[in-house]
């Protein structure tokens, strides 16, 4: 196996394959009528995919369809199949190259099952929102389907619900560790992140007749190896983070120091940091054994430490191939992919989609392309390293950004060619909104930095927080002949938009539509902690430009904060004390959010493991407090919604047991009243005195004050 490569060719200069003579097709085909239009007597690739077919790029399987297709290759969509057979993943013929599979944009068991397990109504990648369409685990059953369909084409498996499955990980539905997907899916190969570079590498390499059994050294991918080959050398995982003694977090810059930007002159000097950078060198043929699938499957603090280990290798700067034993099988995971350039960003969202659902839905309304369909990506990734979000696992850390000419040009097709644009553009945003061309100041620092989050726990130095490229996009988008009104949906990182007063001014006089929604996720130091959210004083800080400049453009406008309930570090004492925090500044949520562990997160490793996975962590290591059981849960989320009639008896239970009796009553300085009005419960038979253990998790995990209460006056 060849040494990972530290830089990839341009996505879009490998040589056409010879199918592209016959040229765009207006709409990916769904069926053999639809390639027979084409003149195809066959698909060189074919994509298998939980959603409906949106030709848009806010589609994953739409994008990577349209990329292949600018290669040369012929690409069909097969789109919500039936998986009681294997006879519609046949519909499109035998692929030349490669099924690729996906269970859609949404993991198929967040799609289908809510934080409480409770399944969904409605699923919104699906024709009229219907339930049901596409399976549990979806890229396994996929692939297995595939591979009965074809037993000879290969399978490359993708999108977030493999990116997130690609070692074992811990299992919420199931509530087990499960193995890697690609082992419980029989794929040939994992495609991780946003996998425009690997995939087409994979295509073109197909195509030139070379087998997938080679392909063992791209980047952003997991395969099979049989044995370590040669000239590579193994670093145990325990070398690394060893789960034992705690101590402080290292230094990120250790293997990289930011003093070594140049070359020294002193000799001296010049010998240590050329041996520097032949560690670096070898640092790209050396292999990290992670722990066995079968040590850490029944050992929570052993997969914590996995988990702890694979997330200081995500950086592609420094990242170090990771190699996985799952019984008699080695699972190879290649450091994640090169980033894409501004140039390749706009290549791929510059392609010729048609924005539309594919004609055989009709007029069936889709209710995640109806959200979006008048809005633009105008970036990647994120920094925030938020625990509970896999967005940095998934497309990560590092921003991805295209240009402003691409995304205008974007912003005029939607204003020219979209059947039913009123002029609104509903977001101009990605991950994160305020993140566009934000970046390490210095690259070398950027590939050597081993921190988790580039803002947490204060906003690090080497960071630039420049605004004024969006700033600038902003002005030039809303001037356009045609739109009327830009708004900024996606999520903002107040604690970034506070650095610039002028993009704050900028958001707030012209891109809010009267509610603008952000996400404190918390007010306690507990889980904000174990979140690695900023405290309170940004909000703060936030809000109070966020009023000042909504008064001077004469608008009424509001923010509406998101929380999270039963967060792995949250006490019932921190619930409480975010519900007296709503009751004094009025907010009244209408929905709640409760935490839920999807694979592979940093705060699903502690939810398993009962540890604070930030910091090293041992068998002796204190727990931290962790809700799990549904009466718990139940509670963090009975305390968001304070104002439910329906929660009342349960908080009223709650609070009397935590010695809180001064917050039942029927002031304005109270939570909840004493009283329950007639026919306020829906099942009022079933509400049953609920114990929260207070005096035992505050022996447990620590104290934990309530604030004081309002007064009346608040």
């Amino acid at each position: 196996m060849p040494a990972i490569s530290q830089s990839e060719p341009n996505l879009f200069s490998y040589r056409k394959y010879w199918a592209q003579r016959f040229g765009v097709a207006p709409v990916l085909p769904m069926s053999r009528a639809e390639m027979d239009e084409l003149g195809w007597d066959s698909c060189d690739v074919v994509l298998v995919t939980g959603d409906a077919y949106i030709d848009h790029p806010s589609f994953g399987m739409a994008l990577i369809g349209r990329l292949l297709e600018a290669q040369g290759f012929r690409v069909g969509i097969i789109s919500q199949p039936d998986w009681t057979s294997a006879a519609d993943f046949t519909a499109l013929g035998r692929p030349n190259l490669f099924f690729g599979v996906t269970g859609g944009n949404m993991d198929s068991m967040v799609n289908r099952y809510t934080s409480d397990k409770k399944i969904r109504s409605n699923d919104a990648y699906t024709p009229d929102g219907i339930a049901g369409k596409r399976p549990d685990r979806a890229v396994n059953v996929y692939s297995h389907r595939c591979r009965e369909a074809f037993k000879d084409v290969p399978i490359i498996i993708g999108g977030i619900e493999a990116s997130l499955r690609r070692i074992a990980h811990y299992d919420y539905w199931s509530d087990k560790v499960r193995k890697s997907v690609l082992l419980d899916s029989k794929a040939d190969l994992l495609v991780y992140g946003n996998a425009e570079r690997q995939i087409v590498e994979i295509a073109h390499r197909l195509a030139n007749g070379e087998a997938i059994s080679d392909f063992k050294g791209i980047r952003g991918t997991a395969h099979f190896v049989k044995q370590i080959p040669d000239g590579w050398q193994i670093k145990d995982s325990t070398e690394i983070d060893k789960p034992g003694k705690i101590a402080p977090v290292a230094d990120p810059y250790q293997e990289l120091p930011a003093c070594d930007l140049k070359e020294p002159d002193n000799p001296e000097e010049k010998a240590i940091h050329f041996d520097r950078q032949l560690i670096k060198d070898k640092r790209t043929k050396t292999v990290i054994r992670l722990p066995d699938y079968d040590a850490i499957k029944d050992d929570p603090v052993l997969y914590a430490h996995t988990s702890r280990v694979m997330h200081g290798e995500t950086n592609p700067g420094n990242a170090r191939s990771l190699i996985q034993k799952h019984g008699t099988r080695e699972v190879w995971l290649n450091p994640p992919p090169i980033p894409l350039t501004t140039k390749e960003m706009d290549g791929v969202y510059d392609l010729p989609y048609s924005r539309l659902p594919h004609k055989n839905y009709g007029n069936a309304n889709v209710p995640a392309f109806e959200m979006i369909q008048h809005s633009v990506n105008i970036m990647r990734g994120c920094f925030g390293g938020c625990t509970f979000c896999s967005i940095t696992e998934h497309e990560g850390r590092i921003i991805q950004s295209r240009s402003e000419d691409s995304i205008i040009k974007e912003i005029e097709n939607i204003r020219d060619l979209s059947p039913n644009f009123t002029g609104h553009i509903s977001d101009l945003g990605g991950p994160t909104a305020n993140m566009y061309r934000l970046a390490c100041k210095d690259p070398k620092i950027e590939a050597a930095c081993r921190l988790p989050s580039c803002v947490y726990p204060g906003i690090c130095p080497n960071l630039n927080t420049n605004h004024a490229p969006l700033i600038k996009l902003y002005r030039r988008a809303r001037a356009l002949p045609g739109i009327k009104k830009i708004f900024i949906a996606s999520g903002l990182r107040y604690d970034l938009a506070v650095t610039s007063p002028e993009y704050v001014k900028e958001l707030v006089t012209h891109h809010v539509g009267g509610y603008l929604k952000i996400a404190p996720e918390h007010t306690e130091q507990g889980p904000l902690s174990k979140m690695m959210k900023p405290g309170m004083g940004s909000y703060d800080r936030f809000k109070e430009m966020f009023d000042k400049y909504s008064k001077e453009a004469g608008k009424e406008q509001y923010l509406i904060p998101y929380f999270i309930a039963a967060h792995p570090g949250t006490t019932d004492v921190d619930m409480l004390n975010l519900a007296v925090w709503l009751k004094r500044h009025g907010f009244r949520a209408d929905q709640v959010q409760a935490f839920l562990p999807s694979p592979m997160a940093i705060a699903t490793a502690m939810y398993h493991s009962g540890k604070d996975t930030l910091h090293k962590v041992n068998y002796k290591a204190d727990n931290i407090s962790i809700p799990k059981s549904v009466k718990q849960r139940r509670l963090h989320k009975a305390f968001l919604r304070y104002h439910d009639p329906e929660n009342w008896p349960l908080l009223r239970e709650a609070l009397k047991d935590m010695g809180r009796n001064d917050l039942i009553g029927n002031g304005k300085h109270h939570l909840i009243p004493s009283f329950q009005p007639k026919g306020s419960l829906k099942n009022p038979g079933k509400i049953q005195r609920f114990k929260t253990k207070h005096t035992e998790m505050t022996n447990k995990f620590g104290k934990n004050k309530v604030r004081p209460q309002p007064s009346a006056k608040n």
